[in-house]
């Protein structure tokens, strides 16, 4: 068994990677100024980490309303615009490259972020959870407002626009945010969309804002530029509860996707324990790969052992890490010398400010301070 598997490059699409460690998307509350742009502590958290192969950034909203956490970095403004531009130019300048998650929440919200009026949704259905609003304040969600066809139409427009500020800021590409209980993802599950019309009832129908999105990401983006992101398994989290379609589903989705030329499908092993969930599946990589016959990436608690494991036997192309990457901004160097890793502190994922963000000293840092 290789233990460089990580490390070697690979091409994706149009995009090619010095490795295939990827930093995973995720969500850190760090743009806590008016417009909800990135500033310099964007910059350097990012430029501090571009050991890998590829940096997917923190999901940033597509439009005002697709917001659902606070001081999250959007995608919908001239200022957030400029401030990812100067993000992926340093990232850029550290031989570094970026791609950005494109996001709407959907149901996944509050009213509080949208002047009292109800987030919206494909059907309206209640997710039943807590969300925090821009005090910090839990609040129950609400019974979201269903979308008409000219609100998807805004939604799908909504995507191209911010994949145009994207391009125009400098990204290597974009990756579609599918996945984890939001929007397209409510539109995908038969539990979250009730409806009776063209986006409702069959997996064709279910996934047509998918493709849409696809389409107008396109008229920015060519296709070997575009990633997107699946949760298969996704159950009794983020409001989303699976079915006996849930697998079949993703399968007729990636079949679909066998059509496109994507620069990569992005996919994340269960978050719970659904091993006594007949109709799902634990084994996400080893699934969908026979069945996606383009570059496949895998996330979700993996480790340089085992993701190394996972690309060795053909389950996967790379592997994105999360929170290894926020407590070990030089993750693949620590995986080549095989050193040990840093802990991080979960109590500092989403406050505001450097601490648990761009403090956490790199293994040559660590060794200084420690000599």
């Amino acid at each position: 068994m290789s233990d460089q598997a990580l490390l070697q490059s690979i091409q994706l699409g149009n995009v090619s990677l010095k490795n295939r460690i990827v930093m995973a998307p995720m969500t850190r509350c760090r743009a806590d100024n008016e417009k909800n742009a990135p500033e310099q502590k964007h910059v350097d958290y990012y430029t501090q980490r571009t050991g890998a192969g590829l940096i997917i950034t923190e999901g940033s909203e597509v439009a005002p309303g697709g917001r659902g956490y606070p001081n999250v970095a959007g995608i919908y403004n001239d200022a957030q615009e400029a401030g990812w531009k100067k993000v992926v130019e340093s990232v850029h300048k550290a031989d570094g490259k970026i791609f950005l998650q494109l996001w709407h929440v959907g149901r996944m919200s509050l009213p509080d972020y949208h002047d009292g009026k109800k987030p919206w949704a494909p059907s309206a259905i209640n997710p039943e959870t807590e969300m925090r609003n821009a005090q910090g304040e839990k609040k129950q969600t609400v019974t979201p407002h269903a979308m008409s066809i000219e609100e998807i139409k805004m939604v799908v427009e909504s995507f191209g626009e911010a994949a145009g500020r994207a391009k125009r800021a400098g990204f290597d590409g974009v990756e579609i945010h599918s996945s984890n209980g939001y929007l397209l993802h409510q539109f995908f599950n038969k539990n979250s969309n009730t409806r009776t019309d063209e986006y409702g009832g069959s997996m064709e129908n279910r996934s047509r804002i998918f493709f849409e999105v696809l389409e107008a990401i396109k008229q920015h983006f060519p296709e070997g530029n575009i990633g997107c992101r699946f949760n298969p398994s996704l159950h009794g989290t983020f409001g989303i509860e699976a079915t006996e379609e849930s697998i079949p589903f993703f399968e007729y989705i990636m079949d679909r996707l066998n059509r496109h030329h994507l620069a990569y499908v992005h996919l994340s092993e269960p978050f719970t324990d659904v091993s006594d969930v007949d109709y799902l599946v634990t084994d996400i990589a080893k699934h969908f790969r026979p069945i996606y016959k383009g570059n496949l990436m895998i996330n979700n608690e993996f480790d340089r052992e085992s993701g190394n494991q996972v690309i060795e036997e053909g389950h996967a192309d790379c592997v994105a890490f999360g929170k290894l990457f926020i407590s070990n901004p030089d993750l693949p160097r620590r995986f080549d010398l095989k050193a040990e890793t840093a802990e991080w502190n979960e109590d500092t994922f989403y406050t505001p400010g450097r601490e648990g963000y761009t403090d956490y000293p790199t293994l040559k840092e660590k060794r200084t301070l420690e000599a």
